[in-house]
């Protein structure tokens, strides 16, 4: 019975699409009809509003890291499932036929409620990224695969130090996961990086 109050609580919190609501109050236009028609921050601010995009950036961060905390404080056992789930629910939300966004805010709030140390990697390699090549689809993609990819050599080192440790909280197969399926919501940008007509971050 746990179990399932966590799958739909984290599912029903990841589906909440803020992107959506907050243009649809603020500058009463709907964000599906604009830009890659993508719910998220980096299309909101393709509505010329930062401020907007910020909130929805925070927003999808916020309700990837809430529930997992609460499931990790009090269902410690579940806690990945209560990750997998919130981000289903981001990426395919009852309320919008199930095609929602892409997942990355929402997957760095649920990094931040598993591991800071993961989180702020994750920042630091997407800043990077996107500076150099101002894509903010391939900074997502990368800034996951170098979560994904520290986390296995971080376990192995500590394995080699002591083959005893055991880890409490291996979530290795559970970032591997979030990998391909930020990369799956990300095929179409993949698509147009090969096309060369990817859309470049303005700030």
């Amino acid at each position: 019975m746990e179990s399932v109050l966590i799958i739909f609580f984290s599912y029903l919190c990841g589906s909440i699409p803020f992107g959506l609501i907050l243009t649809k109050i603020f500058i009463n236009q709907d964000i599906r009809n604009i830009g890659s028609g993508n719910i998220g921050a980096t299309n909101v601010l393709r509505t010329g509003n930062k401020y907007l995009a910020i909130a929805t950036l925070l927003l999808d961060l916020i309700k990837g890291f809430v529930p997992v905390i609460i499931t990790d404080y009090f269902f410690s056992e579940y806690v990945q499932i209560s990750a997998l789930m919130v981000f289903l629910g981001h990426v395919f939300p009852i309320w919008l036929k199930f095609n929602g966004g892409k997942g990355v805010a929402t997957f760095l709030g649920i990094l931040f409620a598993l591991s800071i140390p993961m989180s702020v990697l994750f920042i630091f390699t997407w800043l990077i990224v996107s500076l150099i090549f101002k894509y903010s689809s391939l900074s997502s993609m990368f800034s996951s695969l170098t979560v994904l990819i520290v986390t296995l050599f971080k376990d192995g080192i500590i394995k080699t130090i002591n083959p005893n440790l055991l880890q409490t909280n291996d979530i290795r197969f559970l970032l591997f996961v979030f990998f391909i399926l930020i990369v799956f919501t990300h095929r179409k940008n993949i698509s147009n990086l090969k096309n060369n007509t990817e859309k470049k971050i303005k700030i």
